[in-house]
């Protein structure tokens, strides 16, 4: 079994606590899934991200048959960062921990949904609402999603604005899923996704509307330019733009 790193002052969760949450909330579906199994060590396909976005942005491309780089990596970014938030948020709202993704490694060529290995376990279990929205963001968008929004920036013309955007609107999706699955848990979603909303990268991306977690993002994804594609339920436009073949 994996150990916490005791010499952390952040890491305040057991390991096996830690294992047992994720175990949990990998039942929600494929994307809620990490692994934790220090077996994993012996397989060298597995790398940090941002390594491996590139051939996520290729496959992204092929499977929706587009030529337009931009297109592409943004659909994959926002898949990426579901995946990212996923497991984060379903031990945050289900069990009160936090683990870190300090540690993160995936495979980004194998088929399907992308897997994930924590190399190393450690987590917080914060002390009230707001301490749990910070310690979310600290773990997905400060450890993983500012380097992964930079690799994608620096070699695919995708504006900052819309990546953070595609990060809100992966939020929301994934909070959704996680209410609906568990519903005693939709009041507490939708008070974490104010509360992330508030925060630094995420600030002004959007607004959530109603009481519940409808949403309406401030920059649109581009999938509308992808054959046969259209406006997403959560886009700032109310109707696709003209499309330049």
């Amino acid at each position: 079994m994996p150990t916490a790193r005791r010499d952390d002052p952040t890491a305040d969760v057991p390991a096996d606590v830690l294992v047992d949450a994720l175990a949990d909330v990998a039942a929600l579906g494929p994307f809620f899934a990490v692994s934790t199994d220090p077996a994993e060590e012996v397989d060298p396909l597995w790398r940090p991200f941002p390594g491996g976005v590139e051939r996520l942005v290729d496959l992204t491309a092929a499977r929706l048959g587009t030529a337009e780089p931009r297109v592409a990596a943004s659909t994959a970014h926002l898949s990426l960062a579901a995946r990212l938030w996923s497991p984060v948020l379903g031990c945050a709202l289900l069990h009160g921990v936090v683990p870190s993704l300090a540690a993160l490694r995936h495979r980004a060529a194998a088929p399907g949904v992308v897997p994930l290995w924590l190399a190393e376990l450690r987590g917080r279990r914060p002390e009230h609402a707001q301490d749990l929205a910070e310690t979310v963001y600290r773990a997905v968008v400060e450890e993983q999603l500012e380097a992964v929004n930079a690799f994608v920036r620096e070699r695919f013309p995708v504006a900052g604005g819309l990546l953070w955007g595609n990060a809100a609107s992966a939020l929301i999706g994934t909070l959704r899923v996680v209410a609906a699955a568990r519903p005693a848990h939709a009041g507490d979603a939708r008070d974490l996704a104010a509360r992330l909303l508030a925060l630094g990268r995420l600030r002004g991306t959007g607004v959530l509307h109603g009481p519940g977690l409808a949403f309406r993002r401030r920059s649109c994804c581009l999938y509308y330019r992808i054959p046969g594609g259209g406006l997403c339920g959560d886009c700032c436009l109310d109707a696709p733009p003209a499309v330049r073949r």
